[in-house]
């Protein structure tokens, strides 16, 4: 009898093959579907075009769920303020699958008409207060913005000195009239002060450590936010594994009437391990594989301190070929690994927070380093670095450095005779050779975005200023003011869609040196501004855009391509180096539109954009490149715990830049200038030969 039984609850189960809402307007498909017990299948489950291949996750219908499923949309909606919704259904059952639709009829909502606060008269600004709730009049009457918006006049009273401050709400709905009355009656309860802090869980770290760092004080007017700072202030330092900083007593006092009384406060912690090892493999398109480790002592001596040792090396492989298109990937398994392709960094810094002041960090820092950047320099340094960070809990923390270093930069020749005039080799080794670097930094940031990896609301200001000359520890020619600003913001537009547009703009003010008998406003070639990529413009590849230079090694007739000579009515050569020499300003604008894939929604997203920017070189016609390039576009990202791998393809209808044609013989040779402009020949290209691939993991911007 039993296994007929079983037989029929199996022939029953049939698969969610689709899930549809249809008549929704005020609440979006995400939001009904994450109230629901019924989901849908996977997209390789669903779609008719491969659903015959047996992949994807299947998802079982559930009859009994599915009628508690209206109930629960019905509910929704009572609760958004929607008292006459009407939820109804159309199921397609088949003998295996079933194709559900919710139909919705939302009618009219239930509107506030009067929203009245009482009890913060004298202490909050009522009329402010209004302003900035979620729930307004002529609103509908949704529950939820009304708890939002009693828990936000119970914050403000909290940061206003009123720890066991609450608030009730009494409203009077009407359906048959579709209006609502509200009142938030706040009982602030007594105004007091920080009174005894006690400290529980510790063991190695020193107590007087921790109140340093404490955002909480004896005898302070309490605020909520102090507790939340001082409870981010003590993971930050990274000692503790656990923090919770709270209400010693959980009642408030008796003897309400009592102004300015005490209120205790509990900080427990839980120490964690004193040390820290790191150690991360990577992969990149430019920088090949990586190797990075890393180990952290924490409240090292005592005081909070933490000393950092960190290693890392890349471009563990032969080095891609082009900045755009399949050839932007190294290829680790071709060409030849030796010891001059590798980038390192070997560094220590001891960080101490609360330096002079709670809202001060200090660090101080030395490191070698060989570091270069793609087709444009390589530099080798020894040096350190001290910075101070002010207003460190602040909306805008600035950051006052100095760094120091011993090296030298390493560019292309052809850079050195086209930017600066100098085509001997004595006058180019002056400028290769190893010299003293010192610099004061000084940045800005401020930080508004709701995630680091992937925002979607928000914005982000950052400004760096840099001053280096023979006053702060510089040799000669390293003297230069550089300066860089920029600007993001992200607008949501919807639950997952998001409009986000960015300007980033820098200029450079070299100091004229003589060299050969000439003045030259030299700017080393790792301190200059280059453009194009997948984070700048994406029309051009890596370094891409803006002036560049030619050399050709070769000018005998087998590297003349005679056929394109003729067209050209100049002599084109089949090998030249192309080699970015870059600007001292540049202009960078971004706007993109990020939306939700119509498949494989949950993990996969589109956007379109548009760049344009230029770096250019001031008062130098031969090197400046006049006009925006404006490169339009769309790419996929995909979803990833490292954030967004996204894939950009855009168009770039402009010709090859132009730049001076230089000849160099050797290494060593000197430098012959053939043509102020190259390359002669400007065909049309074909429109899959103007679309440009760029590869990248992150946003952007």
């Amino acid at each position: 009898m039993a296994a007929p039984t079983v037989l029929s609850a199996q022939e029953q189960q049939r698969v969610v093959r689709g899930l549809s809402f249809a008549g929704n307007r005020t609440l979006d498909n995400y939001t009904l579907e994450s109230v629901i017990a019924t989901t849908k299948s996977s997209w390789w489950a669903r779609s008719p075009l491969v659903r015959w291949l047996g992949l994807g996750e299947k998802r079982y219908f559930d009859e009994l769920e599915f009628r508690r499923d209206v109930v629960r949309l019905g509910l929704l909606y009572r609760q958004s303020g929607y008292m006459n919704a009407v939820v109804d259904t159309a199921v397609q059952r088949t003998a295996r699958d079933v194709f559900i639709t919710f139909r919705i009829h939302e009618g009219e909502p239930v509107r506030v008409a009067r929203l009245d606060i009482k009890g913060v008269d004298g202490i909050l600004d009522v009329a402010k207060l209004n302003r900035e709730l979620p729930l307004h009049v002529g609103d509908p009457f949704n529950r939820f913005l009304l708890q939002a918006s009693a828990d936000t006049i119970v914050n403000r009273l909290r940061n206003t000195g009123y720890p066991y401050a609450e608030v009730l709400r009494n409203f009077d709905s009407e359906a048959g009239v579709l209006r609502a009355e509200v009142e938030l009656e706040a009982i602030p309860g007594p105004r007091m002060r920080v009174g005894e802090v006690a400290i529980h869980g510790l063991h190695d770290v020193d107590t007087g450590t921790v109140r340093k760092l404490m955002s909480v004080r004896p005898g302070d007017p309490f605020k909520q936010e102090a507790l939340y700072q001082t409870q981010r202030d003590l993971y930050g330092i990274g000692v503790f594994s656990s923090v919770n900083v709270l209400l010693l007593d959980s009642l408030p006092p008796q003897e309400a009437e009592v102004r300015d009384s005490a209120v205790r406060v509990l900080v427990r912690v839980q120490e964690g391990p004193r040390h820290q090892v790191r150690l991360g493999l990577g992969y990149a398109s430019i920088e090949c594989f990586r190797v990075q480790s890393g180990w952290a002592a924490h409240d090292f001596l005592g005081g909070a301190r933490t000393l950092d040792l960190t290693a890392r090396v890349s471009k563990l492989g032969s080095t891609p070929k082009q900045a755009t298109g399949l050839n932007q990937f190294c290829n680790p398994f071709g060409g030849t690994w030796t010891f001059d392709t590798l980038n390192y960094n070997v560094g220590v810094t001891l960080r101490q927070p609360a330096f002079l002041s709670r809202t001060r960090v200090a660090s101080l820092g030395f490191f070698a380093e060989r570091r270069s950047e793609f087709n444009v320099f390589t530099r080798e340094a020894v040096g350190g670095n001290a910075d101070i960070t002010f207003n460190a809990r602040g909306a805008v923390p600035v950051i006052l450095g100095y760094g120091y270093s011993v090296g030298r930069t390493e560019a292309n020749e052809g850079i050195y005779c086209s930017l600066f005039r100098l085509c001997e080799e004595t006058s180019r080794a002056f400028l290769r050779d190893r010299r003293q670097f010192g610099a004061l930094t000084l940045t800005a940031v401020r930080n508004r975005v709701n995630s680091v990896l992937d925002p979607s609301e928000g914005s982000i200001f950052t400004m760096t200023l840099l001053h280096a000359s023979r006053l702060v520890g510089s040799e000669k020619p390293y003297e230069f003011n550089r300066g860089e600003i920029e600007f993001s913001k992200y607008y949501p537009i919807g639950r997952r869609t998001v409009f986000a547009w960015r300007v980033r703009g820098g200029t450079i003010l070299p100091r004229n040196i003589t060299l050969s008998g000439q003045n030259v406003g030299y700017v080393p070639p790792d301190q200059r501004f280059y453009g194009g990529g997948p984070n700048s413009v994406r029309g051009f590849g890596r370094n891409e855009l803006g002036p560049r230079v030619y050399v050709v090694t070769d000018t005998t007739g087998d590297n003349i391509d005679p056929e394109a000579t003729t067209r050209a009515g100049e002599t084109v050569y089949r090998s030249v180096q192309t080699t970015p020499t870059g600007g001292n300003t540049a202009v960078v604008l971004n706007a993109e539109l990020r939306f939700p894939s119509p498949v494989l929604a949950q993990r996969m997203r589109l956007g379109v954009f548009v760049d344009a920017g230029q770096v250019w070189e001031r008062g130098e016609e031969l090197a400046t490149i006049r006009g925006m390039r404006v490169t339009p576009g769309a790419g996929v990202r995909f979803s990833t715990p490292l954030g967004p791998v996204r894939i950009d393809a855009a168009y770039n209808g402009y010709p090859a830049e132009r730049g001076p044609l230089l000849y160099q013989a050797s290494p060593t040779a000197p430098i012959v200038a053939i043509s102020p402009s190259y390359p002669p020949l400007r065909a049309e290209k074909r429109f899959w030969q103007k679309i440009v691939l760029q590869f990248a993991v992150g946003q952007a911007f």
